[in-house]
């Protein structure tokens, strides 16, 4: 399988910068969307339609050039969402990176309104007089946002968040027609339609309870998430990997540091969407390896790292559906390693966790492992452990310890005398 080419991780200003201007990107496109639609005919159904269909092939695009960078959050709500999320297992957004975030959000959102009235020939600064006030159109920005995370949260606990780009497009398309507020879902982008008396525009006076509306459809959307696919088990130290403390980016074989937002498995997928973060960077590069169940080979392999890297690489295992407990199999040829898993437990693999990580190995997950942009990605083909006794699970296991210590010269470093 081939691999992506090393480039250098996105520091939080730059990060901060790609969300700027995404945002600024993505309002451009709404507003000046629907100038030229209003423009160009008279029929209300027309020019929303117009309307949604840029805003679907804008939103599409961004998300891939720049989730990479980003995560492409572009929306308050979906970066404190992150943080939200992740502050416990701190293995995602953190404090510093949505303090960032959300001023840049909003920054460019308004950059990006005033970017298309001057495009048009229309005021910077027109405040809207588009009032937006009444309670079912509320209504329908709960709603909207809501749908909106619930389905970026939910498709990496769902395996499907390679789906991402495409997924969030077609539903904030969707949103346009089937939510009486038009599905604004997005703070940033609220404040910044109030600056133009177009036919996006939104009043002033109407801007705060959409965004409280908004808030409110948030904290529904994550209840959702947690109802549908049980809350995340986070992808972190366990105990044998309590020397991994933090997160994040994209390198492949060099020290990083943080990086954040999900095509099917691929030997060089981009993808994007939904969330992720930085940190001062650290020395050491970071490994997760991702099957199914996490009960065998990813097990294996992060055991393995783990006894030969020490502290010199930050590991971590997962699976898409995990099983209940690791294969006892693999826990007895693991012991006449002499590397005990034994109190290991499967977790479930999270968005979380491949943003914060530098190089991605699957193992046989096929479409169900979800792939981000921006990772190192590999696949290993190995045989699946499940169902086979002790003697296939040896062969296996060998096979492994081989990868690893392959992809230790790659990152490298030395495996340490055992």
């Amino acid at each position: 399988m081939s691999r992506r080419v090393p480039r250098a991780p996105a520091s939080l200003g730059r990060r901060a910068l790609a969300e700027a201007v995404g945002s600024a990107a993505l309002v451009a496109v709404v507003v000046g969307s629907g100038i030229q639609a209003t423009e160009l005919s008279r029929d209300v159904g027309v020019q929303l339609l117009a309307n949604s269909l840029a805003t679907v092939f804008g939103l599409g695009v961004l998300i891939l050039l720049l989730g990479p960078v980003s995560g492409a959050h572009f929306n308050p709500v979906v970066t404190l969402a992150a943080w939200f999320t992740s502050r416990r297992a701190g293995d995602g957004l953190t404090a510093r990176d949505a303090a960032a975030y959300v001023p840049a959000q909003i920054g460019g959102a308004v950059a990006g309104a005033m970017l298309a009235d001057a495009m048009f020939g229309k005021p910077l600064v027109h405040w809207s007089t588009h009032d937006r006030s009444a309670d079912h159109l509320l209504l329908g920005e709960m709603v909207a946002t809501a749908g909106l995370v619930l389905l970026i949260f939910g498709l990496p606990r769902a395996g499907r968040a390679n789906f991402t780009p495409i997924a969030v497009a077609s539903y904030i398309g969707a949103a346009y027609w089937f939510t009486s507020s038009t599905s604004f879902a997005n703070p940033a982008v609220t404040i910044a339609r109030t600056v133009t008396n177009t036919f996006a525009g939104i009043a002033p006076s109407s801007a705060v309870p959409f965004m409280a509306a908004q808030t409110v459809g948030a904290a529904a959307g994550l209840a959702l998430v947690t109802a549908l696919f049980g809350r995340a088990f986070p992808v972190g130290p366990g105990p044998q990997h309590r020397h991994m403390p933090r997160p994040f980016t994209t390198t492949p074989i060099s020290p990083r540091q943080p990086s954040p937002a999900p095509a099917p498995l691929q030997e060089d997928a981009t993808m994007s969407s939904s969330p992720a973060a930085d940190r001062p960077a650290p020395a050491r590069p970071s490994v997760l390896f991702a099957c199914v169940h996490n009960a065998g080979r990813s097990q294996m392999a992060a055991a393995f790292l783990t006894h030969l890297a020490g502290d010199a690489v930050e590991v971590r295992s997962a699976g898409s559906a995990p099983a209940d407990t690791v294969n006892p199999a693999v826990v007895e040829a693991m012991s006449e390693s002499g590397i005990d898993i034994s109190t290991e437990t499967p977790k479930i693999l999270t968005i979380e966790a491949v943003h914060s990580s530098d190089v991605v190995i699957t193992m046989g997950c096929g479409d169900t492992c979800p792939v981000f942009p921006g990772k190192t990605y590999l696949d290993w083909k190995l045989d699946d452990p499940a169902g086979q006794g002790v003697d296939a699970v040896r062969a296996i296991r060998d096979e492994i310890e081989n990868r690893v210590r392959g992809l230790l010269a790659d990152l490298g470093l030395t495996p340490r005398v055992t």
